[in-house]
Order: C-alpha cells, then sequence, then structure tokens
C-alpha cells in the first residue's frame, strides 16, 4: 500500500478517472484542495505526487499563491526521486521547476480529442512504452511548455504543441493533455472558438480507443508509486525553484 498527493488547482478539476484508476491499483490518494486554501504538506511524505491543471501559468503566484508550495514539493519530489506525474498546468510546472521554459497564450489552442504522436524516443520509457503510434488525448490549454528542460526526453508531440508530453529525470512525467478526464468534463468547458458539440462528439467516439491506453499507463505510474512505497529514499541535488 502506498499512497499520492494530488494537488486540485481549481475547484472542478479534480483527479477524474485517473484517481479511480489509481484507487483500484491500491493506492490511497490525499487530495489537496489547493484553490480553496488547504494547506500542503511542508515535505512531501507521499510515495507519489500528481499535481493537476488549472488556469494559472506555474509562476502566477500573484493569483495563486499555493503554486509557490506546489513548486517546492515538485523540487523534493525531482530530487529524491518520488513519482511525479504533472498534467496540464502541472506538467508546466514540472517543466519550469527543472529549468525549462513555459510561454502564455502560444501557438493555436487545443481542445476536445487530438491525435498525439507517440515519439521513437518513448519506446524505453517506463509509462509511455508500446503504445500505439498515435493516441487519442483530450486537451484544453492555450499555455504550453515552450522549451523543454536540458536533458529531458520528448516523448510525445502534437502539430500545434510540441511538447505534449516529457520525462525529467527517471521518474517525473509531464503531459499537455488530460487522461483523467471523460466526454462529459469537455460539456463544462468554455472552448472560444471551437463548436462544442463537435469536441464533444469527437470524444465519446475516440475515448473507447484512449481510455484502455492511459489507464495502462496510470497503473504502470501506480506500480512505481507501490514500488517506492517499499524502497529507501535516496536524496539527489536538485535546484530549489523561486
Amino acid at each position: 500500500m502506498g499512497d499520492v498527493l494530488i494537488v486540485q488547482n481549481s475547484r472542478s478539476g479534480g483527479p477524474g478517472r485517473v484517481g479511480g484508476w489509481l484507487e483500484d491499483a491500491g493506492l490511497k490518494l490525499d487530495v489537496v484542495l489547493a484553490h480553496d486554501g488547504a494547506p500542503l504538506p511542508g515535505r512531501l511524505e507521499h510515495d507519489a505526487m500528481i499535481v493537476l491543471g488549472g488556469g494559472y501559468l506555474p509562476s502566477e503566484d500573484d493569483r495563486a499563491p499555493w503554486l509557490a508550495g506546489t513548486r517546492r514539493l515538485a523540487a523534493q519530489a525531482l530530487a529524491d526521486g518520488v513519482p511525479f506525474f504533472g498534467i496540464c498546468l502541472g506538467g508546466q510546472l514540472i517543466a519550469e521547476v527543472a529549468g525549462g521554459v513555459v510561454t502564455g497564450d502560444t501557438g493555436a489552442p487545443e481542445n476536445g480529442s487530438v491525435p498525439v504522436t507517440i515519439r521513437p524516443e518513448a519506446a524505453t520509457d517506463p509509462l509511455f512504452h508500446d503504445l500505439p503510434p498515435v493516441v487519442p488525448a483530450v486537451e484544453h490549454h492555450k499555455d504550453a511548455v515552450t522549451e523543454l528542460p536540458e536533458g529531458a526526453v520528448h516523448l510525445a508531440e502534437t502539430a500545434a504543441c510540441p511538447y505534449q508530453a516529457f520525462r525529467v529525470g527517471e521518474r517525473a512525467w509531464g503531459v499537455q493533455f488530460h487522461p483523467e478526464v471523460t466526454p462529459a468534463r469537455i460539456r463544462e468547458w468554455r472552448a472560444e472558438g471551437f463548436d462544442p458539440d463537435e469536441i464533444y462528439a469527437r470524444a465519446v467516439a475516440d475515448e473507447p480507443v484512449s481510455t484502455p491506453i492511459w489507464r495502462r499507463v496510470t497503473g504502470r505510474f501506480a506500480a512505481l508509486a507501490k514500488e517506492r512505497a517499499g524502497a529507501p529514499v535516496r536524496s539527489r541535488t536538485y535546484p530549489s525553484p523561486a
């Protein structure tokens, strides 16, 4: 048995089906409603960490003051080899903490289910190996990672947003898309410039393909968390974020 710290950055943006899959794997979830003022732990004592999406840039502390503490915990996860998974804002945050660049309102926004190309570098990745060459994934963003951290492994891409998935070090991943989201959630999003019925229908059509793939990836992450639960802590030197 292990447990996972989940930082929730918006009132409606919970862990969704990813949370259910982690619980199915035997993990306990510690969901911190940071947007509502729930305190983050002073230190990361969990076996894994997930940071969810939200309508902020990773360092917008004036709008979301809890992000400073989230970056600190993410840096600790990197330093100590604690499995980390960042979704949308969470992926951007781990990129920035590790030395990458995140740019607001850049490129073409993506909404709904889109085809994500899995890159050759994913062949030996603990989470993304042996996936189909192209996988549907739900998107909802206009901000993006525009420069990966030095040494990061580029795992997936789309034409509109090159850095869809990447790994930093051995146990930290960032994704721009939303594996936790079902088509019903898309109905709640504001997607200016997109036909809401069209993107909903596309997500429904793609779900039978995408769901088992993202469940498999989540299961692999759960296995790392459970492995961590029985592993000794090996701290590494890593720069602290601002």
